[in-house]
């Protein structure tokens, strides 16, 4: 009874009828207090495993710590998407391999999305020479190891094109030479267009054969995979459903469009990020044939500092990093294709 003597309001509780206080929350409090103190005591195990290992080292008379970090670095980056001198310490170096190695990885993940894709569709094609065809760079590339195929690219970019004055055109200003890919690029306002002489060619943007045979191994070996995916989320759409699509008057291609792939997506996302983070790792192959990615800047810093334990640790938390961001991205857009595909 209230005080004027009506009857109290009752407390509002939630649609399943449990407050903040249930059973059931106080289960899920407890459940996340005992994850929080889980991970608190693993960040300190692992603490205190690295700080008795630089301490030991230390006493032996080995040189440890982070600290090289902020000393000159005094080598330089044949290749360098950011601006980079020797005079500048590790930490830019390491940053300069990072951003070489996002520089190959994100253009390989799109390419090896578009063309793993058209491959996927092909093996399913009613045309037996386009379903052969496939199949066949599908099993070819599957069963060759990765870095056997980036030789063999690095090998065709580096000798078999011509030389810089006797570049390919591929298309107006697109010249390919054992000099790299050259092309137009927009700079101060305007766009700079490559031009081939005698000698050499010069204006515009260009890339090294190093580049073009990390990207090109990595985004053709990668599809082989994601064809293998798409293919089989197509398939897991039931034939009845194409069926009708086709007998409401849509055309193979609306019924894949609107139909088959939104349906697939949901079979489809998850397996493709596996294949995002395999390429993102596998990158790591680039210092065999020269390109200076996260893992070449690393070794030669290593080489020059002895720190080995520190440069393999900064090499493992980047690709920890790298990985941990590309499975938050795909994790929160399958979600979405979920929910769309639910819905």
């Amino acid at each position: 009874m209230s005080e004027g003597g009506g009857m109290s309001a009752p407390r509002p509780t939630s649609a399943s009828g449990e407050g903040p206080t249930s059973p059931r929350s106080r289960v899920a409090i407890v459940a996340w207090l005992f994850q929080a103190l889980l991970l608190l005591a693993l960040v300190a195990a692992i603490a205190w495993m690295v700080s008795n290992t630089l301490a030991h080292l230390r006493e032996r008379g080995i040189h440890a710590g982070f600290d090289f970090l902020w000393q000159p670095a005094g080598f330089e980056i044949g290749e360098s998407w950011l601006s980079y001198e020797s005079s500048q310490p590790f930490w830019r170096a390491f940053v300069v391999g990072l951003a070489n190695t996002v520089r190959v990885a994100v253009p390989g993940i799109v390419l090896a999305t578009l063309l793993g894709t058209l491959i996927g569709l092909a093996r399913l094609s009613h045309n037996l020479l386009l379903r052969a065809l496939s199949t066949a760079y599908v099993e070819l590339l599957r069963n060759v190891p990765l870095l056997v195929q980036l030789l063999m690219w690095y090998f065709a970019l580096t000798e078999l094109l011509p030389a810089s004055s006797d570049a390919l055109q591929l298309a107006p200003g697109v010249f390919l030479s054992k000099s790299g890919l050259s092309f137009p690029w927009w700079e101060a306002g305007a766009f700079e267009w490559p031009v081939a002489s005698e000698i050499t060619i010069s204006g515009g943007a260009s890339v090294t054969p190093e580049f073009l045979a990390v990207l090109l191994g990595l985004a053709t070996y990668t599809a082989a995979f994601v064809a293998e995916t798409v293919r089989a989320g197509v398939q897991s759409v039931s034939s009845g459903q194409v069926h009708a699509a086709l007998s409401m008057g849509l055309t193979p291609r609306q019924s894949l469009r609107y139909i088959v792939m939104p349906q697939a997506l949901r079979v489809i996302v998850p397996s493709m990020t596996n294949q995002y983070l395999n390429l993102t790792k596998n990158s790591s192959l680039a210092v065999a044939i020269g390109y200076p990615d996260l893992v070449s800047v690393a070794n030669t810093a290593l080489n020059q500092t002895g720190r080995a334990f520190e440069c393999i640790a900064v090499i493992m938390a980047v690709y920890l990093l790298l990985s941990l961001l590309t499975s938050a991205l795909m994790n929160r857009y399958n979600a979405r294709v979920a929910l769309r595909g639910g819905g």
